[in-house]
C-alpha cells in the first residue's frame, strides 16, 4: 500500500529538483526532475518514476526523514531497482533506517553482491529467520558482509557474534564494533576495550563509554583504572 507525501517532504523533494544541474538544450529543467510538478501529490513509487533509479535514491537520501526512507522501502519491495540500482537502495536503506519487510531482508541477505548482503545486515531486525542468517554470514567469504552480520548480532544482544567482535576489537576496532560488542561483552571484551581505551586513538572516548555501559565486575575496575590515569577536566 501506498502513502501520500507530507507536504514538508513533496517541498524538499521539489527544492531537489530545482537545484540540479540542468541538461544542456530541451527545455532547460534537470531530466529525472521534469514531471514532479506534476506528480509530486502521488505516491512515492509513481511520482519517482520520473527519475532514474539511482537519482531518485540520491536526492531522497539528501533529504532524510521518515518519508524518503519509505520512498526507498517501496522502490526495494517492488523491486524498481535492479543491479547497481539495488546497491545504491540497500546502501541507503541502511542509512536512512528503512524499515524492510522480512522476506525482503531475507532475499537481500541472500544476494550474490557482497556489498547488498553488508548494507542487508544493517537493516536486519531481530526476527528468527532473520538472525538464523546473520548467523550463517558469520562465516561469509567477503569481511565486510561477516563484520556486518557480527555488529547487527551484536547489537541485539546475540552472544553467537562475540568471537568475530573480539577478533575486529583487536586487530580491525571501529566505532561500529565497539557499539556492538557491548551489549554482549565478556571479561576478555571489557580487557580488549581497556587496551583501546588507553591507547589514547581517535576510538578512545568510545572505548571507555563501553566499558561505562557493560555490567561486568572487571569493566568496572578497568573504567575506574583509567579514569584515574586521565586528567580531569578541572586540570585542563
Amino acid at each position: 500500500m501506498t502513502r501520500a507525501w507530507s507536504l514538508p517532504f513533496r517541498n524538499q523533494l521539489l527544492a531537489r529538483a530545482a537545484s540540479s544541474s540542468p541538461k544542456p538544450g530541451g527545455d532547460g529543467l534537470p531530466r529525472p526532475c521534469r514531471h514532479l510538478p506534476r506528480c509530486a501529490a502521488a505516491s512515492p513509487g509513481s511520482a519517482l518514476a520520473a527519475w532514474s533509479p539511482i537519482a531518485a535514491i540520491e536526492a531522497l537520501t539528501i533529504i532524510g526523514g521518515c518519508d524518503a526512507a519509505h520512498a526507498v522501502s517501496e522502490m526495494i519491495e517492488r523491486a524498481v531497482v535492479q543491479g547497481p540500482g539495488l546497491q545504491v537502495a540497500v546502501s541507503a536503506a541502511a542509512n536512512l533506517g528503512t524499515v524492510l519487510s522480512p522476506g525482503a531482508l531475507c532475499r537481500l541477505l541472500r544476494d550474490a553482491e557482497p556489498r547488498i548482503r553488508a548494507d542487508a545486515c544493517r537493516c536486519a531486525r531481530p526476527l528468527p529467520q532473520l538472525i538464523s542468517l546473520l548467523i550463517d554470514l558469520l562465516d561469509d567469504l567477503d569481511q565486510r558482509v561477516a563484520t556486518s552480520a557480527a555488529c547487527a548480532l551484536g547489537r541485539m544482544g546475540k552472544i553467537e557474534a562475540r568471537g568475530r567482535l573480539k577478533t575486529l576489537l583487536r586487530h580491525d576496532p571501529s566505532e561500529d564494533v565497539i557499539d556492538a560488542v557491548t551489549p554482549i561483552a565478556d571479561e576478555e571484551c571489557a580487557v580488549l576495550l581497556g587496551r583501546i581505551a588507553r591507547s589514547g586513538s581517535v576510538l578512545a572516548d568510545a572505548a571507555l563509554a563501553s566499558l561505562e555501559n557493560i555490567d561486568h565486575a572487571r569493566a568496572v575496575v578497568i573504567t575506574a583504572a583509567i579514569r584515574r590515569l586521565r586528567p580531569s577536566s578541572s586540570d585542563s
